[in-house]
């Protein structure tokens, strides 16, 4: 059902915006699962699951942040649905990361390119008169800043020493 009409420009974006999703979506769970399996001696990772620390966990933020990724594919494509465009048929490529410390860089960018790209969306929606598409990443872009805060954070725990692996 299509209720307005956007540039391809503004389509392509929006493309590129739910393969983005739907990359980190899979990129931060596969991550989570490396930071709250059980090790050889079946007792959780150290540190990440069963710690009472007051910060944030990095497995258990992964996981959370994975799924509000994927929320956020899922919007993002039902925008583009009844926008009547094509949907992405698979995510970017991803990486994983091999140390907490990469992994951490890692999706400190990825967040990083998500706030760049996000706010290139609201302004383009904004001159075309998409007012739907504004608000929807405007709220997303929140969301993207708060997963880049908790990134920052994690990056300055683990370069601590405050996690152990």
């Amino acid at each position: 059902m299509k209720n307005t009409t956007v540039s391809a420009e503004l389509m392509s974006l929006l493309v590129d915006a739910t393969a983005r999703e739907m990359k980190v979506a899979m990129q931060y769970m596969l991550q989570h699962t490396l930071f709250t399996g059980e090790d050889s001696t079946g007792s959780k990772a150290a540190g990440f699951v069963a710690s009472h620390r007051s910060v944030f966990l990095p497995g258990k933020s992964l996981k959370k942040i994975a799924i509000t990724e994927m929320r956020h594919a899922e919007a993002v494509a039902e925008r583009i649905s009844n926008l009547g465009g094509a949907l992405p048929s698979q995510p970017l490529p991803f990486v994983v990361g091999k140390t907490l410390a990469d992994i951490l860089e890692i999706d400190k960018a990825e967040e990083e390119a998500a706030i760049k790209l996000y706010n290139q969306i609201i302004e383009t929606a904004g001159k075309e008169g998409d007012d739907r598409t504004e608000r929807l990443f405007k709220k997303i872009l929140s969301d993207e800043e708060g997963h880049h805060r908790t990134f920052v954070s994690l990056l300055v725990e683990a370069t601590k020493g405050s996690f152990s692996t």
